[in-house]
């Protein structure tokens, strides 16, 4: 017995922090001495010890079938050399142990600001197709040890994901 697999688009939106308040923060460079306000990451990193490092992935591509989701900690992610990069998420739903399919949504990002996503934040990527990317990555020291919940949409629904963007 065969079980056929679908493959979903998810057409990415270019990010804006209207867009993606429901999953974290956009962070755009500011003027230095600028005061702490409502446009700076609020980070929750007092659960560790917080792990700054550059993430290097190789030829992502845009399709995915896993999303991973952080309870006790917030995450920043942003790419060096400017380059433009695409992530797919969904909503915090700390009931449930698997993201809802029809909130998940995908986002363009540009290479010039970070992305600060909320604790239990599902996401998946960074994609791209360049060959290599560099990523600033801020979460804790253990994350990807203690704090790492991720669920198998090929396991659960037989499905796939493609992220499709516009340029």
């Amino acid at each position: 017995m065969s079980t056929s697999q679908t493959v979903q688009q998810l057409q990415a939106e270019w990010i804006t922090p209207e867009r993606f308040q429901c999953y974290g923060q956009v962070i755009f460079a500011s003027e230095d001495g600028k005061n702490f306000d409502a446009e700076d990451a609020k980070l929750n990193l007092r659960n560790g010890t917080p792990r700054f490092y550059i993430m290097r992935l190789k030829k992502r591509g845009r399709k995915f079938h896993k999303i991973t989701r952080h309870l006790q900690c917030t995450q920043c992610l942003g790419s060096l050399a400017g380059k433009d990069w695409l992530i797919a998420v969904c909503p915090p739903d700390n009931n449930s142990s698997e993201p809802l399919l029809a909130e998940i949504a995908a986002f363009r990002i540009p290479g010039n600001c970070f992305i600060k996503l909320n604790e239990g934040t599902w996401h998946a990527g960074p994609y791209f197709e360049h060959e290599v990317v560099d990523f600033y990555n801020l979460e804790l020291a253990d994350t990807n040890v203690v704090d790492h919940f991720t669920h198998d949409f090929l396991q659960s629904h037989q499905l796939k994901f493609e992220i499709v963007s516009s340029s």
